[in-house]
């Protein structure tokens, strides 16, 4: 497959090319471009170009671009979410879901982007403004560029860039090294249903080779990023060289809390939803189990009789709800941190073992709240790693002492004591007798610490993708 730059099929400048490995039989099934800062720099020519007319498109007409893609969409499911599966590893249910959210999310945008009324600040408000009416009017940064996190690449595709070329950007997307191919048949379908050349661009490639040039170029005006928070720090570095705008959302260590009145069997199922899903691969995944003692060995029970009946195995199989981990090195990684959990004191009660990139459902429990698993380091894959508190004022001393703030959760039948953990957790997003795994497309997501900078959602992206000007008509009352 190739990269697509001003509506044209094209291979990287220097025809280098990536493997694209199904990471769970181990096989190439696709070879994409290494893409260079030669064809960074014409993908951003080319979108500026685009932008001048792209800006001033009527929403109505962007809509019905839209409209058009939704429905090409819709007929090409089925090779979309196999494509899906294959590539990243991720059950075929879970990939027809993720395909369904394009409509749900782009329908949610659009709808939104006829709705981006300016706002009007009335004469007199001020001494001296007696006279004058002063108002605001939404305008397109720019070219954008986003930068899109293997565990959602559709998911986070309809977050970026249904809000960006709605609101009159242009925007280069670069989908994840590892498993690009769903994105860019996503943007060859925009092109069957209209969107001019240059509006939407891919670029596939690695970070440093390709990323790295595009968050760099001095007439990128937007990136909004989707990923680790070691890449983002690069990436605000390079954004900021030039004053872009960055959005970010980051890494988590989602503490998920479980006091001594909390019902545990609902606790149970949501670790399987909040936990397991993506086989543990979501950045608000629920990932510090903090239990208090008085039910600490019902819920360790319950977790491991319900995840041993989790089916694991071929993620084409509709049967599957654990797949692979996007690759091997990834899987080696977490048996690695599950081997670091327990030399720290850490004991498992199930799985921590790996074939290939298939990693078995883990439980580690009592570990202790020194260990590097109950601060700030993110396990991405299906481990469920308990930590034991005293009270709840421990859970939520747990809960902050990590680096991260993306999301967390309580469980509790007392809603005062909900409120109250709610308000003391230092996060973007909590979530009371539910996982901390919950990203509407309506609500505005994003995290506290190094958990991100900016929110994303149908409430706040906008905001994100556009400026503000004012204009005001100097003494027109007069």
């Amino acid at each position: 497959m190739q990269n697509i730059i001003n509506g044209k099929w094209v291979d990287a400048s220097d025809k280098s090319t990536m493997n694209i490995v199904n990471p769970y039989t181990g096989k190439v099934i696709d070879t994409v471009p290494n893409a260079t800062a030669k064809d960074v720099n014409r993908a951003v020519e080319y979108a500026k170009k685009a932008g001048k007319t792209w800006a001033n498109v009527p929403i109505h007409k962007k809509v019905d671009i839209l409209d058009d893609f939704l429905d090409l969409v819709d007929l090409n499911k089925d090779d979309l979410a196999k494509t899906l599966s294959k590539e990243t590893g991720k059950p075929i249910t879970q990939a027809y879901g993720e395909i369904a959210n394009i409509r749900i999310g782009f329908s949610a945008f659009m709808e939104k982007a006829k709705h981006l009324y300016g706002n009007a600040i009335p004469a007199g408000t001020e001494s001296g403004q007696e006279y004058s009416i002063q108002f605001t009017v939404r305008e397109p940064l720019g070219v954008m560029v986003a930068i899109l996190p293997f565990n959602f690449p559709c998911d986070l595709f309809d977050q970026k860039v249904a809000p960006s070329i709605l609101a009159g950007n242009t925007i280069i997307v670069k989908p994840p090294h590892q498993n690009p191919l769903t994105v860019i048949k996503l943007v060859a379908l925009l092109h069957q249903a209209g969107l001019p050349n240059g509006v939407v661009q891919v670029l596939t490639g690695e970070g440093l080779k390709t990323g790295d040039p595009l968050s760099k170029h001095p007439d990128v005006h937007g990136i909004t990023f989707t990923g680790s928070t070691a890449v983002g720090k690069s990436i605000y570095a390079n954004g900021a060289s030039h004053m872009a705008h960055v959005a970010l959302e980051l890494g988590g260590n989602d503490a998920f809390i479980v006091l001594k009145d909390a019902d545990i069997d609902l606790a149970v199922e949501e670790v399987v939803w909040g936990r397991m899903y993506n086989t543990g691969q979501v950045c608000c995944a629920s990932k510090r189990f903090i239990v208090e003692k008085e039910v600490l060995k019902e819920f360790e029970a319950k977790v491991v009789e319900r995840l041993k009946k989790l089916v694991v195995g071929n993620p084409l199989d509709k049967k599957t709800e654990i797949g692979a981990l996007v690759t091997k090195a990834a899987c080696d990684k977490a048996v690695q941190q599950i081997k670091t959990a327990v030399a720290q004191g850490g004991k498992i009660l199930l799985g921590g073992n790996a074939e290939g990139a298939v990693l078995q459902p883990t439980v580690i429990t009592n570990i202790p709240k020194t260990a590097d698993v109950a601060k700030d380091e993110e396990i991405f894959a299906p481990v469920v790693s308990i930590i034991p508190c005293e009270n709840v004022d421990e859970a939520v001393e747990i809960a902050n002492s990590s680096c991260y703030g993306l999301c967390g959760c309580v469980f509790t039948r007392d809603m005062n004591t909900a409120f109250k953990v709610c308000s003391k957790l230092e996060c973007g997003g909590t979530v009371i007798n539910g996982a901390s795994f919950h990203r509407s497309f309506e609500i505005p997501f994003g995290g506290y610490k190094m958990s991100g900078i900016g929110t994303e959602g149908v409430m706040s992206t906008f905001d994100q993708v556009t400026k503000t000007k004012t204009i005001t008509l100097k003494n027109v009352l007069k």
